[in-house]
């Protein structure tokens, strides 16, 4: 790609600028798709696929925020990458707060996000006493796949505490196999996060899923449905100060709380990263990134510049 965050917020600034020309392309009606919506309370006001451009509310009308300022922004970092991107965003503070998408539904690589899934669920798991982190996970031959750490062999077992820090902090391979199937498998794991309100993933196996999916995880982890504060106590450490913080956490203010999972393919070329923001500038919100086509440090430029105009409007928005 050959642009850096701050030539990035450049084009930012500019769809800021020239944003009003976008407006009449925005309209609002009501939808009952966004379980991230009615968890959060937030409306649904703007989302942008290859079909065009809609707009939906999941609450009362009232005045309505206008969402084109970001959505010209994000758009024009997604035509100026080259990338296949899609973006979803669920705020979760402040007043009047919205949920909205750039083509949130589209299908791609979940890469190793399905980790984030798998840690959901055993934190939920944990939290209500159903498993024992210290409890000790073996290591089979077919778990194995090239990561992070190389100490697994035959007769190895590590509790699931251990394994959750190195599929969450290192995204280890191995360790994310073997995380799924102590829960029981992919079949598991899939029914689990429908349970929760996805629709459009085949985590693991197929391992393919959208950001709107993610960000309905992410809503229902952050409105404590998942275990609550005992869950997100054990969760949100292994998830903060990760091996890669180049996504969603470098488009932010120094010293913001970011709780988030990346993913990424070499042969797919994918970045992605499914964040929740604990510390916004008017409160919590969710921010999922996934992009197709870039690869290695332009794909976590892009997530970054992605980040940084979301964290310019949000900042700018009431509180």
């Amino acid at each position: 790609m050959g642009r850096s965050v701050a030539a990035m917020l450049t084009l930012v600034a500019v769809a800021l600028v020239t944003s009003p020309l976008i407006v009449a392309a925005h309209e609002v009606r009501r939808d009952t798709r966004s379980e991230a919506t009615a968890a959060s309370g937030a409306r649904t006001v703007a989302s942008t696929g290859a079909a065009g451009t809609s707009a939906m509310a999941a609450a009362p009308m009232g005045a309505v925020r206008d969402s084109s300022v970001l959505v010209a922004a994000l758009q024009q970092l997604a035509a100026a990458s080259g990338a296949s991107v899609s973006v979803t965003v669920v705020e979760l503070g402040g007043s009047d707060p919205l949920s909205w998408s750039l083509d949130g539904g589209a299908v791609f690589s979940a890469a190793s996000t399905y980790k984030l899934v798998a840690l959901m669920m055993e934190a939920q798991n944990i939290a209500s006493g159903n498993t024992d982190p210290n409890g000790l996970v073996c290591y089979q031959d077919s778990d194995y796949e090239a990561g992070w750490f190389d100490d697994y062999a035959p007769g190895v077992c590590l509790t699931r505490n251990e394994l959750a820090s190195r599929a969450a902090q290192q995204s280890d391979n191995t360790a994310g196999h073997m995380l799924v199937r102590d829960l029981g498998g992919s079949d598991a794991l899939n029914a689990w996060a429908a349970s929760v309100g996805t629709t459009d993933s085949a985590f693991f196996d197929v391992n393919t899923t959208t950001a709107a999916d993610l960000a309905v995880l992410w809503t229902a982890e952050a409105s404590g449905r998942l275990g609550g504060a005992s869950a997100q106590a054990w969760l949100y450490p292994l998830l903060t100060g990760t091996t890669t913080e180049a996504g969603v956490p470098a488009g932010v203010a120094a010293g913001t709380t970011v709780v988030h999972k990346t993913g990424a393919g070499a042969i797919e070329a994918a970045e992605n990263d499914a964040a929740l923001v604990t510390t916004g500038p008017n409160g919590a919100y969710v921010l999922v990134v996934m992009t197709d086509g870039l690869g290695g440090a332009a794909g976590w430029e892009l997530i970054a510049g992605m980040s940084a105009a979301v964290w310019q409007i949000e900042s700018s928005r009431p509180a």
